[in-house]
């Protein structure tokens, strides 16, 4: 694409990219940045591997002496990237994983940060099993980007809501709502069946599927127990991603045995799926299920949607700006400890919750159907990534107006 005379150099800062993508944040880069490239000067920094694509420069956490809390690693990365936005006119950070690189480019070169807040940190106290004093370092990271950003980016009202909430010092002007996009050409109908046979799914049964890391966030132990109370006739199909530590992957892995000896039709996947893969479970699923704790959008939840597939989701951070409830699909709702968790107050009651709208759907095919199709509808209309793109550089147009 040919970029427009004297656009302004745009460094986007992240730690996911493809190929190496495990999360919602590396989906909105990889779009973000496909739509930004027509509106500005683009270039991507990353983590990891070299990459092929033109204007994408990776960098590789260093090599530390000793039992080096990987938190280091990453601010090792952070200063490498940081010294190659030389010539930047404005850097765009997306998670504390980029966020120092971003304030170090900031305070370097005098010119404009942006950050994208896809959670913060305060609000995932369960990241401190995984990064052990890393949360608090990562902590830090995050406030003085957030609290010294020329302007931040919130996927969601709800996000927005949080960052006020948690940072009270930042100014509310400076903060945006952008809501992630979908691509509803890649992600769209498809009833081919080879996923359902490589997995050994049953095509006959009705299908309840969940796609997620395995996290706190994520609210999958929650789902788990929800399942006991599950319409037997149907599968539950678990489409798990990287768990976050050894003790949690532990207990999930004690649930979901615990599940299998009670009912039939579990199945757990481990991994990343491929695309036409993820594509034909979201197909067939009878409901999909996003039982998430803490969760600032949700792009799977527009996946599904896309897929026209209908959606049983906790109504909680932003997903009801995505899952219009009562017409493409139904939200659940929970009282949480106010304490950064996100724990059910009652986490019997939110199960049995999760349970209760998932069986009216799995008796009512036809109002499924109805909310599948209403959630296409939705999809296509109201989220493009070119949309999102277009909001991002008025931002970035404002910032460097200033």
């Amino acid at each position: 694409m040919t970029v427009k005379p004297n656009s302004p150099r745009v460094d986007l800062l992240t730690k996911e990219f493809p190929p190496e993508v495990y999360g919602g944040a590396g989906v909105h880069v990889a779009e973000l940045s496909r739509h930004l490239r027509s509106l500005a000067d683009l270039r991507v920094h990353c983590f990891g591997e070299p990459r092929a694509e033109e204007g994408v420069l990776a960098h590789r956490e260093p090599c530390l002496a000793g039992d080096a809390n990987p938190a280091l690693r990453t601010l090792g990365a952070n200063v490498a990237m940081a010294a190659a936005c030389a010539g930047a006119d404005l850097v765009h950070s997306h998670t504390w994983y980029a966020n120092a690189a971003g304030r170090l480019a900031q305070t370097l070169y005098g010119i404009p940060h942006v950050v994208t807040t896809h959670s913060l940190e305060p609000l995932r106290p369960w990241k401190a099993e995984q990064l052990g004093g890393g949360y608090a370092l990562s902590s830090q990271i995050e406030r003085d980007a957030l609290e010294h950003a020329d302007a931040l980016i919130a996927v969601s009202r709800g996000m927005r809501d949080d960052i006020l909430r948690v940072y009270p010092d930042v100014d509310p002007a400076r903060v945006h709502v952008v809501h992630n996009g979908i691509d509803t050409r890649v992600h769209r109908p498809d009833h081919g069946t080879a996923a359902l046979a490589r997995y050994g799914i049953d095509p006959g049964r009705p299908i309840v599927l969940f796609v997620g890391r395995v996290t706190r966030q994520k609210g999958l132990s929650q789902l788990l127990r929800a399942a006991f109370e599950l319409d037997a006739a149907a599968q539950l199909v678990l489409c798990c991603g990287q768990p976050d530590t050894p003790e949690i992957a532990a207990e999930t892995a004690a649930l979901v045995d615990e599940l299998s000896r009670a009912r039939s039709g579990v199945v757990r996947i481990d991994g990343m799926l491929d695309q036409v893969s993820l594509r034909q479970l979201l197909t067939h699923a009878a409901v999909f299920v996003c039982p998430s704790l803490y969760e600032p959008m949700g792009i799977v939840n527009l996946e599904a949607m896309a897929c026209g597939t209908a959606v049983v989701a906790t109504a909680t951070g932003g997903i009801p700006e995505v899952v219009a409830d009562g017409e493409t699909g139904l939200l659940v709702p929970v009282e949480q400890v106010q304490d950064g968790t996100g724990t059910p107050l009652d986490e019997r009651r939110f199960a049995t919750g999760l349970a209760t709208a998932v069986n009216s759907l799995l008796a009512d095919p036809a109002r499924a159907e109805a909310l599948g199709k209403a959630g296409r509808v939705r999809a296509e209309e109201q989220f493009s990534w070119g949309q999102a793109a277009r909001r991002a550089l008025a931002v970035y147009e404002q910032v460097l107006d200033r």
